[in-house]
Formats: structure tokens, C-alpha cells, sequence
């Protein structure tokens, strides 16, 4: 009775957006297939989640095609979300041609906010450029029918004289939503409250939290927007993600249960949807999130691992951990780059790479660390 009488009611109790199969399925070294997807899918819409945000794509010939209509086929279009990435103008036509072919209806911008990441991902720091982009995106994707969610990439790093006119922006180019990404863990849940008051006083906004756990406050931090208005949160299946977790599905779940009297979602499926989840991530029987992991700083991104300054809140020596490179299929050059550099092997990288690519599908994507590349390249030598 005593809990009861403690629990604080939510003025808007928080849809739900789950991103195990997005931003999981593009850490470093894990990738979903079809099967383990369409099953945790299917165990998220029947836990009570609203979305399940699936894969990613950039432009035609998406690898996360598989994944994509593995969800739809078992939820349908209407309870998923996919992820487009905006460079240009053009880019965001040919990601918006794939997105009609893979018959998505949701989709969610990737868009960088923060003047560290806009200058690194669209060549550019300017706000005035970000706003154009932005709205071009917008109103390409809502000219086609689109629902469309806008994220603040870094959003949490992004100054508010910079950020709310750019959700304002987005909001009057006719977004439906706006997801403010805490893309490096960054904020206190009394900050993160102060920031999602900002954009929820925007007229007519809809706004959704993302937090990353490197600091072990995402479901805190979520908690926190919906005190401040958020109506969305996203979160992953047993907090699996880049950079240290991602908001933990069933603790926050259960938190909600417990501290706000929350009992809308069926939480007797969560077990099951961690095992399975766990199992077909290839992270083995648990997760660990935070900074001390072999994953909190593992990287499958080349920008990530050249400009780790930008995705790091503290970087990895200071708490006695190491940088370093996981991949599976996901191979490209830069990543064999950045993987020889200053270790005295020489190849032709852009022989090297398709041949370790072909290698590492035949042998069904084994897990590869630098030392595992090099390993590679000296057998390719021989070759």
C-alpha cells in the first residue's frame, strides 16, 4: 500500500520506441538477421511497445533490406521505423527512393545538431545551412506521405541558443517529431529536464527522448523528459547499443510500473525478449552497459574511430579501457585504413578489402578485431 501511496501519476504516460534492431544492429560487431528479428519484433508489439525502429539506410541497396521487410512482414509498416541519414539534398532523394521500395511508412532523420558533429558529418558547422538541409529533408519525405520524425543528432551536446530554433525549424516544415538524440551521455535528469522543457514549449511539438547509458542514467534521463513533457521515449532490449547501452527496455518499463503506476505494458515477455535478443546480437548471456566494457568503446564506423573525440563524453585511458575496432561483414577501407596504419603491413587495400569481405561472408562474419585485420592482410600477402 505504502508504494502505491508513494507512486507519482504521469500527466502524458510515454509511448514507447524500441531501437534494439537500429542502433544495436549497428554496434560494433553485431548484426541482426532476419529471423532473430522478425521474433523481437513480434515480442515488442505484444510487450506493448508502440514502434519498433528496424535498420538503416543512406541511399539504394540498403544491407538492412533484410531486416526491414523481416519486421513488416511479422508487425507491418505502421508499428516500424526506419532510420534515413541526411549528408545532401540529393542523398536524402535516393534514401527516400529505398525507403518507398522497402515500403517503410516511418521514417526517422538522422540529422547532426551539435557544431562539432554537423562540421564533421556535413562539412559545414553552420546553423543557417543545418536549417536549410533540414527542412529540405522534411519536406521532401511529408510531400510523399511520410510520417516523419527529425532527430538532434548530439542533441544533448547542442547548445540551446542553436537547438531549439532548429526544432522550431523542423516543427514548421511539418516534422510530426522530434527526437532529441543524447548521442554522447552528457546530461543529469535535472538537465535533461530543463532541455526538454525548452522544446516541448515549442507550439505544436511532439517530442521523443534517446539516451545512451555510458553513464548509467538513461532511464533516469528518460524519466526525466516525460516529467518535462516528452511523449515518446526510446529505449533498447536489455539496454544493447553503441557507446556505452542505450535506456535498458525492462528497467525502464518495470520503472515506470513501479514508480509511476504504469501497467499498460505486458512485462512477461521481456526475459524472453532479452534472451533472444542477447543470443542473436552475439553478445552472449548478458550486457554489461558503461564505460568499463569491451564494447564501450568498440567501434564499426571509420569517423567514429577517427574523430573519437566526437562520440566520447570521457575518453577511454581514463578509466584504463582501450579503443578498438569490431566488425563482422560491415567492411569497408577506411575501417582496413585505419586498422594498418603504423603497423608495418602493406597491401592493396582496395584488393585487400573485398577479398576479406568475401572471406568473412563465407565464413559466416566472424567476429574481427585490428589485430584479427592484420592477421588478414599478412594472409592476403601470400596470397
Amino acid at each position: 500500500m505504502a508504494a502505491a501511496e508513494n507512486q507519482e501519476k504521469l500527466p502524458i504516460p510515454p509511448k514507447i520506441s524500441d531501437a534494439t534492431l537500429r542502433d544495436s544492429a549497428h554496434m560494433a560487431g553485431v548484426e541482426f538477421g532476419p529471423k532473430d528479428a522478425a521474433t523481437v519484433a513480434d515480442l515488442l508489439v505484444r510487450t506493448g511497445v508502440e514502434l519498433v525502429e528496424v535498420g538503416m539506410v543512406s541511399g539504394p541497396g540498403s544491407k538492412d533490406a533484410p531486416l526491414v521487410e523481416a519486421v513488416h512482414e511479422t508487425v507491418g509498416p505502421e508499428r516500424s521505423m526506419t532510420l534515413l541519414v541526411v549528408r545532401d539534398r540529393q542523398q536524402v532523394a535516393r534514401a527516400l527512393d529505398e525507403a518507398e521500395r522497402l515500403g517503410v511508412r516511418h521514417i526517422m532523420y538522422s540529422i547532426p545538431t551539435s557544431e562539432q558533429h554537423a562540421n564533421l558529418k556535413l562539412g559545414s558547422p553552420s546553423a543557417k545551412f543545418l536549417h536549410a538541409l533540414a527542412r529540405s529533408a522534411i519536406t521532401q519525405a511529408k510531400e510523399r506521405g511520410f510520417h516523419v520524425t527529425f532527430s538532434g543528432e548530439d542533441g544533448a551536446r547542442t547548445p540551446r541558443e542553436r537547438l531549439v530554433p532548429y526544432v522550431t525549424a523542423g516543427f514548421e516544415a511539418g516534422a510530426d517529431r522530434f527526437r532529441l538524440a543524447e548521442t554522447v551521455a552528457y546530461l543529469s535528469p535535472w538537465q535533461m529536464e530543463a532541455v526538454i522543457a525548452d522544446l516541448t514549449a515549442i507550439d505544436g511539438s511532439e517530442v521523443e527522448i534517446h539516451s545512451h547509458n555510458m553513464l548509467g542514467m538513461a532511464v533516469a534521463n528518460s524519466l526525466a523528459a516525460v516529467r518535462a513533457g516528452a511523449q515518446w521515449i526510446s529505449a533498447t532490449v536489455g539496454g544493447i547499443g553503441e557507446r556505452g547501452g542505450n535506456a535498458p527496455l525492462a528497467e525502464l518499463l518495470t520503472s515506470l510500473r513501479v514508480v509511476h503506476g504504469d501497467t499498460r505494458f505486458d512485462l512477461t515477455h521481456l526475459t524472453e525478449l532479452s534472451r533472444i535478443a542477447l543470443k542473436g546480437s552475439g553478445l552472449g548471456e548478458a550486457f554489461q552497459s558503461g564505460p568499463t566494457t569491451p564494447h564501450a568503446f568498440a567501434y564499426e564506423l571509420p569517423g567514429q574511430l577517427s574523430h573519437p573525440e566526437a562520440y566520447e563524453t570521457l575518453p577511454a585511458e581514463l578509466v584504463g579501457n582501450a579503443r578498438e575496432l569490431r566488425v563482422r561483414t560491415r567492411l569497408t577501407s577506411a575501417l582496413v585504413k585505419w586498422a594498418l596504419a603504423d603497423s608495418g603491413i602493406f597491401v592493396d587495400v582496395d584488393a585487400f578489402t573485398p577479398w576479406l569481405i568475401d572471406r568473412q561472408e563465407r565464413a559466416g562474419g566472424p567476429l574481427l578485431d585490428r589485430d584479427a585485420i592484420r592477421k588478414a592482410a599478412i594472409d592476403f600477402q601470400s596470397v
